[in-house]
């Protein structure tokens, strides 16, 4: 679930929090451009919500299956809603729920993670000490040109070694990207019908036993 949600959300926020120059060497001036009107362009977000696709592929190339889903962000909230799955976390308690098995588990965020579990990492200076960057180019998507950005992290302990983000260098929006795992695994993700105008409330990032009769829940918070 953390490399999920890496995908998921770090496609949305990551700009807002890209890497600087640092001991380890020093990032692309070029990609530092783009990333900068990319997270200008995030910032301006009071809270967003988007539809966005998965596809996991293996260390061949070939596809896992592919994933459809919603989430809402707001500040550092977030609702992700996938085929028998929701996860809520409002800043202080994160809650998964499964719903084959009626169960919900209860968990505090967990900020130390080494992977890019939750928008509340993704949101402080992750990135400003743990990544470098560069431009790689431009290319054809879906009749739009993007501008693809390669991402390092410096934290060679992290469960994978490139992020590749791919904005639109018209609207200057991240509009996909790539995650590539140790194990060689692909994380493709693509993100669609952007609202950054969305109106959400922020009961919208709890979780309401009330609405799940019967539902049991796992507390593993102390």
């Amino acid at each position: 679930m953390k490399i999920l949600l890496s995908v998921l959300t770090g496609i949305i926020v990551s700009v807002s929090c890209y890497g600087q120059n640092n001991s380890l060497g020093h990032s692309d001036p070029e990609a530092k451009q783009i990333l900068d009107k990319a997270s200008a362009k995030i910032k301006s977000f009071k809270a967003i919500q988007a539809n966005f696709t998965l596809e996991v592929q293996d260390d061949q190339g070939n596809s896992q299956g592919i994933k459809k889903g919603t989430i809402l962000m707001k500040g550092n909230k977030y609702k992700v809603n996938l085929t028998g799955q929701e996860i809520y976390n409002n800043g202080k308690t994160n809650w998964t729920y499964d719903k084959s098995a009626n169960e919900v588990t209860i968990t505090k965020p967990d900020p130390s993670s080494n992977s890019l579990a939750s928008p509340q990492t993704l949101l402080t200076n992750f990135y400003d000490k743990d990544f470098l960057y560069k431009m790689n180019g431009e290319q054809k998507m879906g009749g739009k040109t993007v501008q693809e950005i390669e991402m390092t992290p410096t934290d060679k302990t992290r469960n994978f070694h490139k992020v590749y983000l791919y904005i639109d260098k018209k609207s200057h929006m991240v509009t996909s990207g790539k995650l590539l795992d140790k194990n060689g695994n692909r994380y493709i993700y693509t993100l669609n019908n952007l609202n950054g105008k969305a109106s959400i409330s922020d009961a919208s990032f709890v979780f309401d036993k009330s609405k799940y009769p019967g539902v049991e829940e796992i507390d593993l918070r102390n």
